[in-house]
């Protein structure tokens, strides 16, 4: 007889839970602030805005648990509810392609391939700062474990 191989993350119902919720709380929140700020000239930079922050908090986060071990039990929980549900619910790849093509059907093409390389380069930064501003933590409450320790 062999040993039963485990089910995947993706096909155990408490982990397609945990990111269905999530997503609806990114969701909402994403759809809030999209109703509540307006475009400016024309360029929704409430998109910008939303995916830039999104960005920062994905990387902290991924960073944040990668420090404090592997993916396993609680760890992958949290990633699974804050970074796969709530941050893939709160950033928007769709609307960020949606906002784009408008610019560009508005006749607005410097402003469409503008935001497009904001959208894409702050984003990457964003998720660079949130990796360092993770490990960074990481480092002090170390400093002070250590520190503790004399």
């Amino acid at each position: 007889m062999s040993a039963r191989t485990p089910l995947p993350v993706h096909l155990h119902w408490r982990s397609v839970l945990l990111v269905f919720v999530g997503g609806a709380i990114g969701t909402t929140v994403r759809y809030l602030l999209s109703a509540a700020v307006p475009t400016v000239g024309g360029v929704p930079l409430i998109t910008l805005v939303i995916n830039v922050t999104g960005a920062f908090v994905l990387g902290w986060l991924l960073e944040a648990l990668a420090l404090r071990g592997p993916d396993t039990g609680r760890r992958r929980d949290v990633r699974l509810f804050a970074g796969t549900g709530i941050l893939g619910g709160y950033t928007t790849y769709s609307s960020f392609a949606v906002d784009t093509d408008g610019l560009f059907v508005a006749h607005n093409p410097t402003a469409g391939v503008g935001y497009a390389v904001a959208t894409i380069v702050i984003g990457a930064l964003a998720s660079v700062a949130g990796i360092g501003a993770a490990a960074a933590i990481a480092r002090r409450k170390e400093a002070r474990r250590k520190g503790a320790r004399r």
